[in-house]
């Protein structure tokens, strides 16, 4: 267990600052007393830097795991409904089959990666109350550690427990709550009380970050802002309608849409959209080994020049032509490309290289490949996005929809999103039950594409993942074109890794 709940907080806190580039000057990292750490605002102020930080490393001697890059990419997109990449050999982790394999390291990630930030944030927790500074940065700093938590108890939780719908009202198992800096045994708790500490956690958080009156100074340090967007996504999963819907209008409300020359600049920087995200810089980057190395259609790195990553026709086909959405990806009418694999002919290489520029040289091109995201600098350098209030905006529609308010009021909110934004100036919405549903699913699709929510959505949802191959319509490669039950793989729920049950005996 010491594997997985071992503090870092000394590393990270000594970390160079991501966002203001301070460093602490003091003892050397693994010379620096815990006490030295905590015994000041500022030191605990850059802990909380280093919790950020820990949001793009890289991990377990891993090539491929970059911190919340990679659950959005291996736990989002690669198993989700509407997004393909050409890799056959990748198929177990694209077809979901890995659920249950409890010595996988694609089982384990996730749970080291959000219980490393945990016990971090509960060190904070715990000791920033002691710190010397005043109050009011006591405050804030607190309320930062326990969005951080909240932020990676509630992404465990759509990981390692059942759909919410499946959990006969959260009565099925949950985590194991570790709220200090304990590594003893501990048993799971039920899935109700694992939201029931989120929401604890994130009212606390609320309360603090309101007394204490102090702003953060950048889009990579949790704020209220990312305790309400925290807030609306947990209760969403929870099925808790009416909580969702409050606090997703409350996140997204200093955040306006963004314009449609911000929308098609490559979602690497920052935006008037943006609530939370991760910083990405030429000078901290991960290399060929980095979030965007692995999606941006403009990186030299092999991962996107041979493999780009690409709509589903299906998806790509409900878009309307009115849509600047449909825009960010190769449209392959009128133009040859191989059927089996989806490689471009001269063509229709030639028109995405004419459209998009800065795509490399020596890439292959795909039917409906992506122009959505790009990267800032090679070979995959960006800012990576958590929160958007375009979500909040889905979120309210949702939830909306969930307690029966008038369909106006949802129809309102799509075209707020679609058509007042600009994002499809001709866009209307008259749909009413099931359909308004199906058009709020539809619309979550096409906004959150790429970004890591598609697999999460489905496993919500209780949808059935559906691939299509070339061969009846589709754009999949047989090796991926399946369909996946909502009850299949253990209900798409991921099995407690063997390196927390070896340890911990109280885990069942």
């Amino acid at each position: 267990m010491k594997k997985i709940y071992k503090i870092y907080i000394l590393l990270a806190a000594l970390t160079v600052s991501s966002c203001s580039k301070e460093y602490l000057d003091t003892e050397p990292t693994d010379a620096t007393a815990t006490s030295t750490v905590f015994s000041t605002t500022k030191n605990a102020a850059l802990a909380v830097n280093g919790l950020a930080k820990m949001m793009t490393q890289q991990y377990l001697e891993s090539q491929g795991f970059n911190g919340e890059g990679t659950i959005k990419m291996y736990y989002g997109n690669y198993p989700g409904n509407h997004f393909f990449v050409n890799l056959p050999g990748w198929a177990p982790i694209i077809n979901s089959t890995f659920n249950e394999s409890t010595a996988s390291i694609y089982n384990y990630y996730p749970w080291y990666y959000y219980y490393k930030i945990i016990a971090n944030a509960n060190a904070i927790i715990a000791r920033v109350d002691d710190a010397e500074g005043p109050e009011s940065e006591k405050q804030f700093i607190k309320a930062q550690a326990l969005t951080f938590r909240a932020y990676s108890y509630m992404m465990l939780s759509q990981l390692y427990g059942y759909r919410w719908s499946d959990s006969n009202n959260g009565s099925s198992q949950g985590l194991v709550l570790r709220l200090d800096e304990s590594t003893g045994n501990m048993p799971s708790s039920t899935l109700g009380e694992t939201y029931d500490q989120i929401y604890e956690d994130l009212n606390q958080a609320i309360s603090l970050y309101t007394s204490s009156g102090l702003k953060r100074s950048n889009n990579f340090s949790p704020d209220i802002s990312v305790a309400y967007a925290t807030y609306a996504r947990a209760a969403l999963n929870r099925q808790d309608y009416a909580t969702a819907e409050v606090n997703a209008i409350k996140a997204r409300a200093s955040y306006p849409l963004m314009n449609n020359t911000e929308y098609k600049s490559g979602f690497s920087l920052p935006t008037k959209e943006w609530i939370w995200s991760s910083y990405g810089a030429s000078d901290e980057t991960l290399y060929f080994y980095s979030y965007f190395s692995y999606i941006a259609y403009n990186s030299s790195a092999s991962a996107v020049r041979t493999y780009p990553k690409i709509i589903s026709k299906d998806l790509y086909n409900k878009i309307p032509a009115t849509d600047i959405r449909k825009s960010l990806f190769l449209n392959p009418e009128g133009y040859t490309y191989t059927l089996s694999s989806g490689i471009a002919g001269a063509e229709l290489t030639a028109k995405a290289r004419k459209n998009f520029p800065t795509l490399q040289s020596n890439a292959t091109a795909y039917a409906y490949m992506q122009f959505k995201i790009g990267a800032q600098d090679l070979p995959g350098v960006g800012n990576l996005n958590h929160f958007r209030s375009a979500e909040m905006y889905l979120i309210e529609a949702e939830a909306k929809y969930f307690q029966n308010k008038p369909a106006t009021e949802v129809q309102g909110v799509l075209e707020a999103l679609t058509k007042t934004s600009g994002r499809d100036p001709e866009y209307t919405c008259t749909k009413t039950g099931v359909a308004l549903l199906d058009e709020i699913k539809t619309y979550r699709a096409i906004e959150l594409w790429g970004e890591g929510f598609d697999w999460f959505d489905m496993k919500r949802w209780g949808d059935p993942i559906n691939r299509k191959s070339t061969t009846s319509g589709g754009n999949f490669i047989a090796s991926v074109a399946v369909t996946i039950k909502p009850e299949d793989n253990n209900r798409w729920t991921w099995k407690i890794p063997l390196k927390e049950t070896d340890f911990n005996t109280e885990v069942k």
